[in-house]
């Protein structure tokens, strides 16, 4: 077994192989650390604490169950969303 100080020592410097990331995700993650002025190793850092919510802000996230089947219908409503529907032949010529 590890001694304490060989156990804190590993964990200090823990390291990480990240394989299959997507190409849309290292474009991010490498716009937002020169956009920050931060090395990829920082960001990926942030990024993956925040993933796990352990950001320096908790990140709120929401399912919407609170606010899913609860449209009502009203007349007013539905006439606004068909006349956006409506195509003004002269704006198109």
């Amino acid at each position: 077994m590890l001694a304490d100080y060989d156990t804190h020592a590993y964990i200090e410097c823990m390291q990480y192989s990240l394989r299959g990331v997507a190409p849309e995700l290292d474009e991010a993650l490498r716009a937002r650390a020169r956009a920050e002025g931060k090395s990829l190793n920082a960001v990926a850092l942030e990024a993956l604490a925040e993933g796990a919510g352990l950001g320096e802000s908790a990140v709120v996230r929401r399912d919407l169950s609170d606010v899913a089947g609860t449209w009502r219908r009203d007349k007013a409503v539905e006439k606004a969303l068909s006349d956006q529907d409506r195509i003004d032949e002269a704006l198109w010529k």
